[in-house]
């Protein structure tokens, strides 16, 4: 028989914090005593000094979690992020000025096409504001030296000290540069990053090289330097990256610890074999999450999920001493 913990209906009340509702929803069932088992984890990890990796999938920018994001990397909840280019380039994006607009998700998608905007969704940009972001990874991407290969930190690093300066909003890659939180993009050619990149190269030879080994390399040696913790929003390629940290661990130095704290966000289901619904009882078949791993998978929209536990932890006052990175890259 297992041990007997009372379900607790939950109260409403006039005076209570982000945090207390949290903390009630442990105790009352499904996906509300995920997300408060959630809210707990990330609190295990910032008091046990983990060094936490951050993994970022789906439209999470566009759909307005920038700062959500800005404020988890200057209050040192996460210790590196690893994301699509998609969101990285909404974030330079919105960084320079440019926004995201809402629109009904029935809209004749004919007519947005002829307007020149594009739909993610209930959201849209124009086309000519991105493009006006894709001339500025151009022209930052000319400063680079193409004989030199670049991991993806060092790029968006680069990316970030520039960008500061030219910001009129903060992001993710500016707050990160600021911060010295790594950002790794696995899959950077898979965005307008890749697309800026190769009209860059096509029209003026200035070929920039990025060193996705070299990513790996890096990664590996943070996931075994530290204790490790994982957060995953969505899943793709962020999280398999970001998983595979502890394999190439065990490969190079043999044992394989597995992260020790984890929590995903996630809308999808295990039972069709892709990773963004993948359990972390099956990531434990590879040594990916430690055995005895504190785990949370909450099953709900990000955009729900995630303004309520950064703002759980934005109560909490927890001030964290921060892990060195590890990384060759500024």
């Amino acid at each position: 028989m297992p041990r007997r913990y009372p379900v607790c209906p939950f109260e409403p009340s006039s005076g209570a914090s982000v945090k207390d509702v949290l903390e009630g929803m442990e105790r009352v069932s499904f996906q509300g005593r995920m997300l408060g088992a959630a809210f707990r984890i990330w609190r295990d990890m910032l008091k046990a000094n983990v060094y936490i990796f951050f993994g970022l999938a789906g439209a999470m920018v566009p759909a307005g979690m920038r700062k959500i994001l800005v404020f988890l990397i200057e209050n040192r909840y996460l210790d590196c992020l690893v994301a699509t280019g998609a969101n990285l380039f909404h974030d330079l994006h919105e960084t320079l000025g440019r926004r995201h607009f809402m629109v009904d998700p029935n809209v004749d998608d004919h007519e947005m096409r002829e307007q020149g905007l594009d739909r993610i969704y209930d959201t849209y940009a124009p086309e000519r504001d991105f493009i006006l972001t894709d001339h500025y990874v151009m022209d930052f991407a000319r400063t680079l030296d193409p004989a030199q290969p670049a991991t993806t930190a060092r790029f968006f690093a680069l990316l970030g000290e520039r960008a500061d300066r030219d910001k009129k909003e903060d992001g993710l890659i500016t707050a990160a540069w600021r911060n010295r939180v790594p950002i790794y993009c696995p899959a950077i050619a898979d965005s307008s990053y890749g697309i800026a990149l190769a009209v860059l190269a096509a029209k003026t030879g200035h070929k920039v090289t990025l060193d996705l080994v070299g990513d790996v390399v890096e990664t590996e040696e943070l996931a075994a330097r530290y204790r490790t913790g994982v957060i995953y929003v969505g899943g793709g390629t962020p999280k398999n990256f970001v998983q595979q940290t502890e394999v190439t661990t065990a490969i190079l130095r043999g044992g394989c610890r597995g992260h020790e704290y984890a929590i995903q966000i996630t809308a999808d289901a295990p039972q069709w074999g892709g990773l963004s619904g993948c359990t972390f009882q099956e990531a434990q078949s590879w040594g990916k999450i430690s055995a005895k791993a504190k785990m949370a998978s909450v099953h709900a929209d990000a955009t729900i999920a995630l303004p309520i536990l950064a703002s759980g932890l934005a109560q909490t006052g927890i001030r964290r001493k921060k892990p060195r990175p590890v990384t060759r890259n500024p």
